[in-house]
């Protein structure tokens, strides 16, 4: 019995040793998943996400759609379509992308938000579409989308650049469009910054007085002044287009500028900023247009229609002035400019006051 031997296993050693592998292994796997979800799998607040099939990038905002930047071959000019209020409401017209009820049918060149013009070495970019008949489609020019060049999405803003074309008729390149599109969106407020440089890169080019342009959106029939009475509006080629007589029901759109001009008198008046204030329903809606100092023509026209077309117009001011004022704008070969303007959408009212500070702040960026 004395001789017997036995055998010693280190037990508390090796659980400790085990122990400490175990969280060493733990706290470093744990680390690891941090760091890589806080690298990359945080979504950023406002996404952008392109659709080469589609031929679309969809802006998103706390993972709902605000708007799409678009460039369908049935279009004559790439375009943001729709507009979406904070509280969801599309404040675009449909017509021609979409079916729908209660809409006015004219001016199919009205799609979304746009920028175009008139008159660019004597071709209509604002009037075109496939409307036109075959036999006068020589008079325009289309502009093209060429590249997505850069998308940056963000917290507090989201950025979207990208190449267009302005081509005429005859397939000549008069300028070169280069946008940049800053997306931003937080509580009851959405806001869009359009920066445009245009670049004549072939020759020179003329932007002859013109009261068709440059910056254009096309609203729903809520957002319209009320009217009761037929209307024919012509464009500039002349070319009448009859406007349906609709009811009032739910129309309550009123323009207002900076001055404290209101309804269908702030057309033809130059201005910093021009809102739009209507609702939907309960959902209060104010759409304003920002100008920039900076711009050709600051303090620009406003070409405000009551019928739903919200366009500003700097370089049209014969035409938006009654001869008062003449600008025909130009580019020499080579030559640039940049036009910068600030859109914002929404559900609370936006007074003097508020819209004075917006300025402010636009204009210094």
């Amino acid at each position: 019995m004395g001789n017997t031997k036995h055998t010693t296993y280190p037990t508390s050693g090796l659980i400790f040793t085990f122990v400490f592998i175990w969280l060493f292994l733990s706290s470093t796997i744990q680390i690891t998943a941090q760091n890589s979800g806080s690298k990359v799998n945080k979504q950023k607040r406002i996404t952008l996400i392109s659709n080469e099939v589609d031929r679309k990038v969809d802006v998103l905002i706390d993972g709902r759609l605000f708007t799409s930047y678009i460039y369908p071959s049935t279009i004559k000019k790439p375009v943001l379509y729709p507009l979406i209020s904070p509280s969801g409401t599309k404040i675009t017209r449909k017509f021609p992308l979409e079916p729908s009820v209660g809409e006015r049918v004219d001016h199919p060149h009205h799609v979304g938000l746009w920028f175009n013009y008139g008159d660019v070495n004597g071709y209509d970019f604002w009037n075109n579409s496939d409307a036109i008949p075959v036999d006068k489609r020589d008079g325009y020019g289309t502009i093209y989308h060429r590249a997505i060049n850069n998308m940056e999405n963000g917290d507090d803003e989201a950025k979207l650049s990208v190449t267009m074309e302005w081509v005429s008729a005859k397939g000549d390149v008069l300028l070169e469009e280069q946008t940049t599109f800053v997306f931003r969106g937080k509580g009851n407020e959405y806001s869009i910054d359009r920066i445009t440089k245009l670049t004549a890169k072939n020759g020179d080019v003329s932007l002859i007085d013109n009261k068709e342009g440059v910056l254009g959106i096309r609203l729903i029939r809520e957002l319209e002044h009320p009217s009761d009475k037929p209307d024919i509006f012509t464009d500039a080629n002349g070319i009448a287009t009859k406007v349906a007589v609709l009811n009032n029901d739910g129309v309550y759109g009123k323009y207002t500028n900076a001055e404290g001009i209101q309804g269908d008198d702030c057309w033809g008046k130059r201005s910093n900023w021009v809102n739009l204030s209507s609702h939907v329903g309960n959902e209060i809606i104010n759409l304003a247009i920002l100008d920039h100092p900076k711009n050709v023509g600051a303090p620009t026209y406003w070409h405000t229609r009551g019928y739903g077309l919200f366009a500003v117009n700097p370089l049209g001011q014969s035409a938006l002035s009654n001869g008062k004022d003449v600008l025909n704008f130009g580019l020499k070969k080579g030559e640039s400019t940049t036009f910068r303007h600030r859109i914002i959408i929404a559900n609370e009212d936006l007074g003097k006051k508020q819209m004075d500070a917006r300025f402010d702040a636009f204009s210094k960026q």
